[in-house]
């Protein structure tokens, strides 16, 4: 069996820093200190972060609803070939599905997932989750900033002619992300990075010269 390296995921992922080789350069060190702290098998942590994303290099995927269900029959189908045994197989495939967000039918219930999970939000908050925003907000020709409906407040799907702009972003799950994570490490480590995101949207909010009260608690 052997252990897979970040050499070989700048194989499978394209060279930005949305869902790119950055994003997972970046999850990496924050699961590996997070690891550190909490512990964990860092075999299956390493594992499941190189190849949580996987899929987006894949043309056949369709979209990122399902990424990770396409992004774990990736892995088994690297760490097959790496000979790696069953059990831990399926230990990396358990971390990837349960690392999304926004699919709560598999919730992470092992260390190692919950490690993954926490390393992969984190990454979506603070400086960086507010460039990554920013960033695929303008490159889906999306605004950086529009006042959210209270249909998408609540259901996080848009109305008819509504954009989903960074702050919709900011409003539906960015803000909440720190409430979701496991591991006591993590949610130390989050409250500095959602101070500033805070800040930040609630300041984008008033230069872009909207009424509204802006969203700041979960």
């Amino acid at each position: 069996m052997r252990a897979l390296t970040l050499e070989q995921a700048r194989a499978w992922y394209p060279p930005d820093d949305i869902h790119g080789y950055g994003h997972i350069r970046r999850v990496y060190a924050l699961a590996m200190q997070l690891a550190q702290a909490e512990g964990g098998d860092t075999g299956v942590i390493a594992a499941a972060v190189l190849l949580h994303d996987a899929a987006e290099a894949n043309p056949n995927q369709e979209g990122r609803a399902a990424h990770h269900h396409a992004s774990a029959a990736f892995a088994r189908r690297i760490l097959e070939a790496e000979e790696w045994t069953e059990e831990r197989i399926q230990a990396v495939e358990h971390c990837i599905r349960a690392h999304r967000y926004r699919d709560r039918r598999e919730e992470p219930a092992t260390l190692e997932a919950k490690i993954v999970f926490d390393a992969d939000k984190l990454d979506a908050i603070g400086a960086i989750g507010v460039a990554r925003a920013l960033a695929h907000a303008a490159l889906s020709g999306a605004p950086f900033f529009a006042p959210p409906s209270e249909h998408f407040l609540r259901t996080g799907q848009t109305e008819k002619d509504e954009p989903h702009s960074a702050y919709h972003e900011y409003a539906f799950k960015l803000r909440k992300i720190r409430e979701r994570l496991y591991t006591p490490t993590a949610r130390r480590m989050a409250a500095e990075r959602h101070a500033l995101m805070e800040r930040y949207f609630a300041q984008l909010q008033a230069e872009a010269g909207n009424p509204m009260p802006p969203v700041l608690e979960a």
